[in-house]
């Protein structure tokens, strides 16, 4: 199962920011101190204080215990890659393709991970164990959608920057290093989409995207992996390089009966996602249990209300973070389902950015990580 034959833990992402965004956008799009040299009338970079902010929400993922920490993703995971991209245009419609797709000079690696990257030492000594990092890197299907009159090939097109940008960010050094790449796809599966109807040629070069992208990651020994938000479309299981599946809390995969089968015949791994991270969807459930015979125009007047009080600090948002025992429970089902064997994870079933409060978001890690330690 991992380390001491116990399940571990893993997170996706995303966490709420605290603090001056336009300083941190401002330095996360200035990767390099000296391009502020090269090019006169450029504004100053400002990376201090974006790597401490960077740093910081890896130490407080990391401190709660999660084994393996993804980099604090405090951008939309989509714009912060196809602003990285030339031969792109947005336009009303989406974004045309008027060059080739290619990473812009010195922004191939994420600046989260760099920040992280040159910290290791740093976060090393603060967490007394070698840094195992994860990173998240948007699908090629996901990024592609955002793409106006997209065809089969946008998705090879895609894949190929994806890849330069997946070896640019995996590395291994003294303090640790990358031990895990999962392929985002939040829209993969949630709507028909013609091109992958059965016979298109959008499946088989979509599948080609997916492998090329895990490509470099399968050479460097580092684990690999989806996370998708629907599991309704079944063409992941041919992706022979990817090792895990995850989903969202109520995706059919985790309790269906053939999950288990199709697992052992492709060698796949699941994460059990265990926590809803949805916080509209927390704060609903509770009232919906609280107030029973509310109709929705009243739920939804009641849901405004209480963030209001959230941000007031008159609601402490604690109270609608899963408990525990929930999240055991649902474990508990999944290892019974489809077997301790295959499923070595755990983990929220998403990012943490409609959180109301770092100390919420922390709190949710904390009880993931308390209920998959009592699968021994």
């Amino acid at each position: 199962m991992g380390p001491g034959d116990r399940m571990e833990t893993y997170d996706t992402g995303s966490l709420p920011f605290i603090g001056d965004w336009e300083r941190y956008e401002k330095g996360a799009r200035s990767v390099d101190q000296l391009l502020g040299l090269l090019y006169p009338g450029k504004p100053e970079v400002d990376r201090d204080y974006f790597d401490e902010k960077a740093v910081e929400g890896f130490l407080l993922k990391a401190e709660t215990g999660i084994d393996v920490t993804n980099y604090p993703q405090f951008r939309d995971m989509n714009q912060m890659f196809l602003d990285a991209f030339t031969g792109l245009e947005k336009t009303p419609r989406g974004y045309l393709e008027t060059g080739r797709i290619q990473v812009k000079a010195g922004e191939s690696e994420i600046a989260e991970v760099r920040a992280i990257r040159e910290h290791s030492g740093e976060i090393a000594e603060k967490t007394g164990s070698p840094l195992r990092l994860k990173v998240g890197i948007t699908g090629p299907y996901t990024l592609a959608s955002t793409v106006a009159d997209r065809r089969a090939e946008t998705y090879t097109r895609m894949a190929e920057v994806i890849s330069d940008v997946v070896k640019a960010n995996l590395f291994d050094g003294k303090h640790g290093g990358v031990r895990m790449l999962l392929i985002e796809e939040p829209a993969f599966g949630l709507v028909d989409d013609p091109l992958l109807d059965y016979g298109q040629g959008g499946r088989e070069s979509l599948l080609h995207a997916w492998e090329s992208v895990f490509e470099a990651a399968k050479l460097k020994e580092v684990r690999t992996g989806f996370h998708f938000h629907s599991t309704r479309d079944s063409l992941f299981w041919e992706v022979l390089a990817a090792d895990i599946i995850e989903s969202h809390v109520d995706d059919p995969i985790y309790l269906q009966s053939q999950t288990r089968a199709r697992l052992e015949e492709t060698d796949k791994f699941v994460k059990a996602s265990i926590a809803v991270t949805d916080f509209d969807s927390l704060i609903r459930k509770s009232l919906g249990q609280t107030q029973s015979g509310v109709d929705e125009q009243a739920l939804n007047e009641r849901l405004g209300s209480v963030w209001k009080e959230i941000g007031k600090g008159t609601v402490d948002p604690l109270a609608f973070v899963e408990d525990r025992s929930l999240m055991s429970c649902r474990l508990g089902r999944i290892v019974s389902q489809l077997g301790e064997e295959r499923v070595p994870f755990a983990g929220p079933e998403c990012g943490l950015a409609s959180f109301p409060t770092m100390e919420s978001a922390m709190e949710l890690l904390r009880r993931v990580r308390e209920a998959a330690r009592t699968m021994v």
